[in-house]
């Protein structure tokens, strides 16, 4: 029997093996698609042609992904690195053949995406499915995946070494000997499969004659410029990656296979448009550093393909996007050499074309020795090492300095999957973040409110400083002095409290460590800190937490040192995603089994109608001395919820995602999903009453009705859970506007509906103005299937008003509104909401729009 070491080398091979047959067959499928399409585009008229195969090859490629293997669509080195960080994703042979052919289409087709991508997703697949027929740890399962995805890389570029540092720089980030030499062995043989059988597309010491390069102490400026140049282009096009994504699943409603065939189309025309040369990316990247292309040729180039990878994997496509920085930093290079020659009459515009590969390569990437040995290893030429160096380490730092994420942390975060890394461990206040000990829940106050709700604000809590928001941005800080200062201002208690608080307060963000934050408390004198992302408050951190963190320093009690521990982070420790990229998503949080099934039926009318996918959560709390991430918990129970919210998305046809949090706090763990996933509306249960001082709705309630950055909507169910007779009072705002606009999609169930929109005024209005009744009955009547009528009514007191006329309807269903800014309003003059409910045997409805 061989030794675990033995074994993992043994397995290091096949996955090498295997991994190289598998880039072999890709390489050449597409090479020989791609020679088929040009030597076509020349029988053919170009402009019918390239199109027609551009269509053709986005729709069956999709169709592919979408129907066999969703996770295979973009180019898969982000899930690769995720499933590396010990995220649940699913990587096996089915993922990695529907990956095979349908890149294989896409890149055959015309579509200006590399083969790496799925390589590397190839070859840890492979990896993984081998680990998966002979049992193994699951740390040892985490080493073949990543010699896998070495070797999947090593033989996209021809690169063996590269292929090992891409690993231990960017995915894995593991330098054990046991990791080095798995990698090793697997990508040596991968690219040696790939150099005796495979494609040479990317191998330019194959391709291309070898040139005599040299460096010039003259041309140092120009590799500094390239280096910059790059730099800023590079976050310019992880930026842009993002935004074609956001945009397509935002507002284009159109299924995979029509989005990849309708960008494959746009492809083909624009190369048909182009000159010939780029009708083959291999054949372009060539010119240009061969030096038979020209300034004019190499800005077309880089603005062309900028734009449309950019498209392209936006679509969704199955691709990688290290080959087209490739083509992108060749023709960015070209173009700072061909500025050199004309300056300083030196020819070295193919030398700047190699180095602006790896500069652009480092900067999109954020790997520099990366790109300096694949571009050496691909071109063998030893005097291009110190310009390499050069440009890559500038790129890099001048990306860094603006976003020190690579381009796959941006598609993972965008996915709401956030890899963090362990601290390195030094001095304790050097070590440990602001994000460590901050306090996450924070309570604020609205740049709306009044001085007056100020006041009541500091008389019912014991913080001396309250942050103030405005649209979910810090604009300010108010503190105790500020408001006792407004006696002796004279100024009137109904003024905003925007004119007393200290406008952009000193902050700080999550990362900073608190040897910086106690010298910003030191320097400004100051008793707390915001602690912020850009403008978003996401904690707030007081000298009462590091003055605690010393102590127990001082104390030796080093190791009991567990900073914000009744605050940590809720932790996933099971989550399904169902293949879809819809318009948006609506977060359903499940606790109670008899208010389940009929929150998702509510779920899936306004995911119907909104064209949202749901997602499905279940929290499990552990006592507050225990961390999520360790604690042993049972989810019996919650998977039983979950599985009725999947099988109602079966039914209904609409994507459901679930999952199940560990955490401290029932309204972080659903703060923290609305945050990570992009939700946009939370459907949630409501007891309908809270005996919780101070609190509004209830601590949970009043927490995430403050905190999300999206439409939220209560529910508080009755017994008998009918939907026929529905009452919407109306007070004009975003609530009641957010209301009507979610009534036609929750009057679907019931059959026949019979809506009332009730505004209540003022006994001292003779005439009330009716027109917001009006313009609401005129924008339901159309919408929905029953009868919706308007009533006006005087009344002094708006609870009974409301309560009188649902008992005279026998209304099944109240909706009410309630803000951001009115809560303490509410708390001080009475719960108007809760009231109602408590006193009505109705369904309540409690809608809060993120405008509010």
């Amino acid at each position: 029997m061989l030794q675990p070491r033995r074994l993992a080398f043994f397995e290091a091979c096949v996955i090498g093996l295997v991994s190289g047959l598998a880039a072999v067959v890709l390489g050449q499928a597409v090479d020989w698609a791609g020679a088929w399409r040009v030597h076509i585009s020349y029988l053919w008229p170009a402009y019918l042609v390239l199109p027609v195969i551009g269509l053709v090859g986005g729709v069956l490629a999709g169709w592919l992904v979408e129907r066999f293997a969703p996770e295979a669509s973009g180019s898969g080195m982000s899930e690769v690195k995720a499933v590396l960080a010990r995220v649940p994703m699913p990587l096996n042979l089915r993922i990695a053949l529907v990956k095979l052919v349908s890149a294989t289409l896409v890149l055959g087709s015309g579509m200006p995406l590399g083969r790496e991508g799925p390589t590397v997703q190839i070859g840890a697949a492979l990896a993984n499915q081998l680990s998966n027929w002979v049992p193994t740890s699951p740390e040892h399962r985490r080493q073949l995946i990543a010699a896998g995805a070495g070797a999947g890389l090593a033989a996209a570029f021809n690169a063996p070494i590269a292929g090992v540092l891409f690993v231990v720089e960017e995915l894995l980030q593991d330098v054990s000997g046991i990791t080095l030499g798995t990698a090793i062995l697997a990508s040596f043989i991968a690219s040696v499969i790939s150099r005796l059988y495979g494609s040479h597309s990317l191998d330019l010491n194959v391709n291309l004659a070898v040139t005599h390069t040299t460096f010039f102490a003259q041309e140092i400026p120009f590799y500094l410029i390239l280096g910059v140049l790059a730099g800023l282009l590079g976050i310019l096009f992880n930026k842009s990656v993002i935004a074609s994504l956001a945009v397509n699943r935002r507002l284009l409603r159109l299924s995979l296979p029509w989005r990849i065939g309708i960008v494959g189309l746009i492809t083909g025309v624009a190369i048909a448009l182009l000159p010939v040369a780029f009708r083959n990316h291999a054949g372009l990247r060539d010119l240009l550093l061969t030096g038979s292309s020209d300034s004019v040729l190499a800005a077309i180039a880089f603005v062309v393909q900028f734009s449309l990878i950019i498209l392209t994997y936006g679509s969704g496509a199955p691709g990688g996007l290290l080959v087209p920085t490739l083509v992108l930093g060749a023709a960015l290079g070209y173009l700072v050499g061909a500025t050199q020659e004309s300056l300083l009459g030196m020819s070295a515009a193919t030398t700047y074309a190699h180095v602006g590969m790896a500069a652009f390569f480092s900067a999109v990437s954020k790997v520099p020795i990366t790109a300096v040995v694949m571009v050496f290893e691909m071109t063998t030429d030893f005097n291009l090492v110190l310009p390499l160096m050069i440009v890559s380490v500038v790129a890099y730092l001048v990306a860094e300095k603006i976003d020190y994420r690579s381009l796959y942390d941006l598609l993972l975060e965008w996915k709401g999957i956030h890899i963090k890394k362990e601290p390195v461990a030094e001095g304790l206040l050097a070590q440990l973040t602001a994000a460590d000990v901050m306090q996450r829940r924070v309570e604020t106050l609205s740049s709306k409110m009044s001085i007056d709700e100020a006041v009541q604000a500091f008389s019912h809590s014991h913080h001396r400083n309250f942050p103030v928001v405005e649209n979910g941005k810090l604009v300010g800080i108010v503190t105790q002095k500020d408001v006792v200062n407004t006696g002796s201002q004279q100024l009137a208690r109904d003024t905003a409290i925007n004119g007393i608080m200290t406008p952009e307060p000193v902050t700080v963000s999550p990362t900073a460590t608190l040897a910086y934050v106690l010298h910003l408390l030191n320097r400004y004198n100051l008793s707390c800190l915001p602690v912020t992302e850009g403008r978003k408050l996401v904690g707030i951190i007081t000298r009462t937490d590091i003055i605690r963190v010393e102590a127990e320093r001082l104390n030796g009690n080093v190791d009991k040192i567990e900073p914000t521990k009744t605050l940590e982070p809720s932790y996933v420790i099971y989550q399904t995603r169902a293949p879809a990229m819809r318009k948006g998503r609506l977060l359903v949080p499940l606790s109670h089994p008899q208010t389940a099934e009929t929150l998702l039926e509510m779920a899936a009318a306004i995911a119907k109608e909104k064209h949202y996918e749901i997602e499905c959560l279940q929290v499990i709390i552990v006592p507050r001395d225990r961390s999520p991430s360790e604690t042993p918990v049972s989810t019996a129970k919650s998977h039983r919820l979950l599985q009725q919210a999947v099988q109602l998305g079966k039914d209904c046809r609409i994507p459901v995602h679930t999952q199940i949090r560990v955490a401290h706090d029932v309204a972080g763990a659903i703060l923290e999903t609305v945050k990570e996933r992009h939700i946009d509306l939370v459907l949630m249960g409501w007891k309908g009453n809270t005996s919780t001082p101070g609190r509004v709705f209830s601590r949970v309630v009043d927490t995430v009705i403050r905190q999300a950055a999206c439409d939220v909507v209560l529910v508080k169910l009755n017994d008998h859970k009918g939907f026929e007779r529905w009452l919407l009072p109306m007070a004009g705002g975003p609530n009641s506007s957010q209301a009507i606009q979610l009534l036609p999609a929750l009057t679907t169930l019931s059959s026949s509906p019979a809506i009332k929109l009730y505004q209540v005024f003022k006994p001292t209005e003779s005439q009330p103005d009716t027109t917001l009744l009006n313009r609401y009955l005129r924008f339901l009547e159309p919408r929905v299937s029953g009868k919706v009528t308007a009533t006006p009514v005087c009344a002094s007191s708006v609870p009974e008003a409301v309560i009188d006329c649902a008992q005279q309807d026998c209304s099944d269903v109240i909706i009410l509104g309630a803000s951001r800014e009115s809560l303490l309003k509410q708390a001080i003059n009475g719960n108007i909401p809760e009231n109602i409910s408590r006193r009505s045997n109705c369904t309540v409805i409690l809608v809060r729009s993120a405008t509010a």
